[in-house]
């Protein structure tokens, strides 16, 4: 029997893989994942390959260094005739995988992609005309009227594991991995799927699926879950409905980034790259530190570094508040995002800054601007979030804790004064929009 390595990436499963269908038809299988020593947050990745390699049967080769090396030697050393993959969408990924494609061509070793981290992989989906997307509402017509496959069936591995590895740490049941993923996803279907959409925008009740690390490390595919959910429609509620729009949200960003590689880290929309931005230091740690003064964001950003994860209406009030009230550039605060967040993928973090700039995707103009307090009072009503995050406001009650300055005994805690005048920015905000308007005339 042939031998195929099967190089791990964003696909840490077993489940619903074509990938690992592809490499076991008739071969034996290598698992081999390789660490990048740059990667941030490693903690929850560790975690999420002691699940896998426990699926493997203890398999699983976890190796450091440049991929275009490991992966070629541990193919050459275990005699695989062929390397299979998941395909890779953004451009570190293909570039990484160019790389390692050319090194096995070298030594007469094909790298065989199939399938990918999305329903729909990213660059499938184009108008009539084949041009891509820019705007999320046609997309998303476009997107389901394209569908997706069924979820991939589990195949029959035979695991070939006497490839050296490093050490991974014991995994608990709790931690990571597909079987949590699964579990989790499961247990929100059955508790909280009725009532998401409204209630997803509720940071103070948490009834989000909490699923954007398991699929940000593939321990579940998106396949997976429109399967699940296209047996529970109910058109009344408009639950499940909600819950397949950000899925494809996530599928936008990644076809956007597909498109337009450098909309990475540069504005998408080329009219927006004049923009005035300052660059404060002391504005900048308060908003990282969670201490500007204004609750619902400080909240926020403490949740971010307590955490590594925050529920996406704060992170788009938060993103609005350095963007549109202390004017800096939302690459500032995407990198921080990458930084912090357990769950940080390139495509749906910096669109989604993007978005909230007024730079990217989204037809909607820049002067969007969140107000920090009347978000904190529409979607924390009671003030339950705030008071979780920020201590120093606890003795406040109800919706009190978002406008401390409005009490007698608001600062009592130690809370700070508002670094900023959320009204006076706004109107500095767009004040640097007509300005730059007024110059493309």
């Amino acid at each position: 029997m042939k031998t195929a390595l099967l190089w791990f990436r964003r696909d840490l499963r077993l489940g619903d893989h074509p990938a690992l269908q592809a490499a076991a038809r008739d071969a034996r299988v290598v698992p081999l994942f390789v660490l990048d020593p740059r990667l941030p947050r490693r903690e929850r990745l560790l975690a999420s390959l002691a699940a896998l390699c426990e699926e493997t049967d203890g398999a699983l080769a976890v190796r450091r260094g440049d991929p275009s090396d490991v992966v070629v030697r541990v193919a050459a050393a275990a005699g695989a005739t062929e390397v299979h993959i998941s395909t890779e969408t953004s451009p570190f990924g293909r570039r990484r995988d160019a790389a390692v494609e050319q090194c096995l061509k070298e030594v007469g070793i094909p790298l065989i992609r199939t399938g990918s981290p999305y329903a729909v992989t990213p660059g499938r989906t184009r108008t009539a005309a084949g041009a891509p997307y820019r705007v999320f509402t046609p997309f998303l017509r476009a997107w389901r009227r394209h569908g997706w496959r069924p979820p991939a069936g589990d195949p029959q591995v035979e695991w070939m594991g006497d490839v050296e590895s490093e050490p991974l740490p014991e995994h608990a049941d709790n931690e990571a991995g597909e079987r949590v993923a699964l579990h989790r996803w499961a247990e929100f279907c059955a508790n909280d799927l009725t009532g998401y959409a409204s209630a997803r925008d509720r940071p103070d009740l948490d009834r989000t699926s909490r699923l954007s690390i398991a699929l940000k490390y593939g321990e579940i595919h998106p396949r997976t879950l429109l399967a699940d959910l296209s047996e529970r429609r109910d058109p009344s509620t408009g639950d499940v409905e909600r819950f397949v729009t950000e899925l494809a949200w996530r599928e936008f960003h990644a076809d956007v980034l597909w498109h337009h590689p450098g909309s990475a880290w540069r504005d998408l929309r080329e009219e927006m790259r004049q923009m005035r931005y300052d660059e404060d230091p002391s504005a900048l740690a308060a908003w990282k530190s969670g201490t500007t003064g204004y609750p619902f964001v400080d909240a926020g950003m403490r949740q971010l570094l307590a955490e590594g994860w925050l529920h996406n209406r704060v992170r788009m009030v938060v993103a609005s508040f350095l963007v549109k009230d202390l004017h800096q550039w939302w690459p500032v605060g995407a990198r921080h995002f990458l930084d912090h967040l357990r769950d940080g993928d390139v495509a749906s973090n910096n669109h989604g800054w993007q978005w909230v700039a007024g730079t990217g995707t989204d037809a909607a103009p820049y002067f969007r601007v969140f107000n920090p307090v009347s978000q904190g009072l529409r979607f924390d009503p009671d003030g339950d979030y705030v008071r979780r995050w920020v201590p120093e406001l606890r003795h406040l009650p109800g919706a009190a804790a978002h406008e401390p300055w409005r009490h007698t005994e608001g600062r009592a805690g130690g809370y700070p004064e508002r670094i900023v005048d959320h009204a006076e920015e706004r109107r500095e905000a767009l004040t640097r929009l007509a300005e730059l308007q007024e110059g493309r005339r």
